[in-house]
């Protein structure tokens, strides 16, 4: 397995520091807003990252921060008339809320700054007892120039840094390029002791600090944006291996930008979209989809057209399944495999290995996902011309399909939509109720009889009362055998030519949020956002 080494600036062979252990670090959201989209995408690479370990047999530590100390929780505590503190832990809560609706696994663990101050505070101190930094009024600096490694991530020079640094500088700083390390406190924010008085964490600091305190001195992944590359992680290797003498990482893995006209999506910038907006118009596993069907180290520009190609190709994969379970009636696990079902089986093994392939070559999801879309067709190919009584056809189709599910379970993108399904079972009661009326009403007391008949076998009793008829029952009617019911009407009303309740019943089910769908095998339905 390859993956790009930013360290390196090349492809490098992964051999973690123990054999089938991955220890990965990711860096987290600050916690001042909501995520938005460019927050989103890290977040799922390195999900997928994390994902496609395990699915190689990687016993995977995973940890993740949130920065819940910083100006910008301050600043906008301060704008709300609340506490800081306060204010983080509420978007943490909305951060788990959007990671876990993109199916976003939890990490082993999610530290966070205000509860690591005295890690933090040992590690300070002891960089000024080695001499790489230095304390000036109740601050703390790193010196820069003390850490003879500085600049080697990011490819950037001491002297370039040093040229470029801004006249407006701190003149009690030795070199205009010492970070903060620890900050003295101010009126109105969060504070901690210290031996440089009361004070908070410098940004920087805090990633060196807990990634090791649970990753050890040294480990093998740390991933991010790459908008973090400097100064953040040229900063973090700096306070590290400056503290323990130690290789801080083996690999720096960092995902490119998602930019809207081709300009980074940020919340400074102003240009940014809040997740939370996205997931009310589009499904979670969309949003998935269209995060991971880009290669992670290339920009990704947003507009909707590219979710809206998005919907539709995880529609088709989607459709596949469906197809599949269709067709796959009985199962049998005796039943043996021969000419053309092998020969079909022996080309999706041939494209599961393309699948890994590109997984393992810096973990190309976009060519992954290419395979995953001609394992759809020779699955779809297969049924079409399979005989559906065969139980060996349908072992064939239902072993393809465990592939294709196996193999998007590993990119996150097959997510179960959750809806309330007792709010869609009175919806589509209120059909059959209305179906039932107009059927009164129009004297085919046949299709109205039918459906009370229908109602009662489901024990949902009907009272019919001068203001309508109103349904009641004690156990909850199965949602398949009432859209089943619809279907098999629609398909009867279709058939003696009265289309106006054919279609009537079609748009009742659209304006309820389920589409239905007439197709060589025959119809059925699904949720508009599945």
């Amino acid at each position: 397995m390859k993956i790009y080494n930013t360290l390196s600036g090349k492809k490098e062979e992964l051999v973690t520091l123990n054999p089938h252990k991955a220890n990965i670090y990711v860096c987290g959201p600050t916690t001042y807003n909501y995520i938005h989209l460019g927050n989103a995408r890290p977040l799922v690479v390195f999900d997928t990252v994390r994902r496609y370990l395990i699915y190689k047999g990687y016993d995977v530590t995973y940890v993740q921060n949130f920065t819940d100390v910083d100006d910008k929780i301050i600043n906008r505590a301060k704008e709300q008339e609340i506490d800081a503190l306060e204010l983080g832990r509420k978007y943490i809560k909305e951060y788990f809320q959007d990671a876990d609706a993109l199916n976003v696994l939890r990490a082993d663990v999610h530290p966070c700054v205000s509860e690591h101050i005295p890690d933090i505070v040992e590690a300070v101190k002891g960089l000024i007892d080695k001499g790489y930094a230095y304390a000036v009024d109740g601050d703390v600096y790193f010196r820069v120039k003390a850490f003879a490694g500085y600049g080697k991530l990011s490819g950037r020079t001491l002297d370039d840094m040093m040229a470029g640094a801004r006249v407006e500088v701190d003149e009690r700083k030795e070199e205009a390029v010492d970070f903060a390390l620890w900050k003295a406190a101010k009126e109105g924010e969060p504070a901690w002791d210290s031996p440089w008085g009361k004070g908070r964490p410098g940004w920087h600091i805090e990633c060196s600090v807990m990634s090791t305190k649970y990753l050890g001195d040294t480990f093998d992944i740390h991933g991010g944006g790459s908008d973090l590359i400097f100064p953040h992680h040229e900063n973090e290797i700096a306070q590290a291996e400056a503290l323990t003498g130690q290789e801080f990482v083996k690999y720096w893995i960092h995902n490119g930008f998602i930019t809207i006209n081709n300009e980074k999506m940020s919340k400074s910038l102003g240009n940014f979209f809040i997740l939370r907006d996205i997931l009310a118009r589009y499904p979670a596993d969309v949003v998935r989809y269209y995060l991971i069907s880009t290669h992670y180290r290339s920009p990704l520009d947003f507009d909707d057209g590219k979710l809206e190609e998005a919907r539709k190709a995880l529609g088709r994969l989607k459709t596949t399944l469906m197809l599949a379970d269709e067709f796959t009636k009985e199962k049998s696990d005796r039943v043996i495999i021969e000419g053309p079902a092998m020969e079909f089986l022996n080309t999706l093994a041939a494209l599961k290995d393309e699948f890994t392939a590109a997984m393992e070559d810096d973990f190309n999801t976009a060519k992954a996902v290419g395979s995953l879309f001609e394992m759809a067709h020779q699955i779809n190919s297969y049924i079409a011309g399979a005989d559906a009584n065969s139980l060996m056809d349908q072992s064939a189709v239902e072993q393809g399909s465990s592939v294709l599910r196996e193999l998007g379970g590993v990119l996150g993108i097959f997510i179960e939509a959750g809806y309330d399904e007792q709010g869609i079972v009175d919806k589509i009661l209120d059909i059959l109720v209305n179906l039932r009326q107009t059927a009164r009403q129009e004297k085919d007391y046949q299709v109205a009889d039918t459906l009370r008949d229908f109602l009662t076998t489901l024990e949902v009793s009907i009272e019919d009362t001068s203001k309508g008829s109103r349904l009641r029952y004690q156990k909850q009617p199965e949602l398949g055998d009432l859209l089943g019911k619809l279907l098999e009407m629609r398909a009867a009303f279709k058939h003696e030519g009265n289309y106006e309740r054919a279609d009537y019943i079609r748009d009742a089910l659209l304006e309820r949020g389920i589409i239905i769908e007439d197709t060589r095998e025959g119809v059925r339905w699904k949720f508009v956002n599945a």
